[in-house]
């Protein structure tokens, strides 16, 4: 049978899920819950593509898990303000002071390079990181790389195995079904973190 361009990227993805660290996936997990207990938000960060996938996992972690969670790429008039008036290395420090990110907080950051410091790559999100960091808050990533400045400096990150460097974005967005994890609850500390209960509204008759 021939080999066809769907076979080999479905053997890669296979390869990742056979050889992802579960360990610090179920670190994030626990991460995260303790967050939602200790009454934390959690700041979802991301450019291009990654953007998108922020404002879709803060609707699940808001709906589904429920922890207060917020993206500042769902705010495109204020995103586009910023970087005209500020330029985009700031655009989401700027975000985060007037957010006023604590201690109690925690940032997490999708990305496929994670940011390069030595080659200038995501300085706006190099910056979000020494920020969050300065004021206490933990920095959480799901990337493609491990030698991204996400992967040398957050607290816990997630780092998407590289099966073919040809194809690290694509394969990188399996980030989203890491995310699907967190839709059917994950463990932490061996305890089930249960979705929200659904609640349909009524009308009044």
């Amino acid at each position: 049978m021939m080999t066809t361009h769907a076979n080999e990227f479905l053997n890669e993805v296979q390869k990742i899920c056979a050889t992802i660290d579960v360990q610090t996936i179920e670190k994030l997990a626990s991460a995260l819950a303790a967050l939602r207990a200790g009454g934390g938000r959690l700041f979802l960060l991301g450019v291009g593509g990654s953007a998108d996938n922020c404002s879709h996992a803060v609707n699940d972690f808001r709906k589904l898990c429920g922890i207060e969670a917020y993206t500042p790429v769902d705010n495109v008039s204020e995103l586009t303000a910023r970087t005209n008036d500020e330029g985009f290395d700031t655009i989401f420090t700027g975000w985060l002071e007037v957010s006023r990110i604590s201690n109690k907080d925690a940032l997490l950051i999708y990305s496929v390079g994670g940011g390069d410091a030595e080659r200038n790559i995501s300085v706006n999100l190099m910056r979000a990181i020494d920020l969050a960091k300065e004021r206490g808050a933990k920095v959480f990533g799901i990337v493609g790389r491990d030698n991204g400045y996400t992967a040398k400096k957050g607290h816990i990150v997630v780092v998407i195995p590289q099966v073919n460097p040809a194809r690290v974005t694509p394969l990188c967005e399996l980030r989203g079904a890491t995310r699907s994890i967190y839709r059917q609850g994950w463990r932490a500390g061996g305890t089930r973190i249960p979705r929200r209960p659904l609640v349909r509204p009524t009308l009044a008759q």
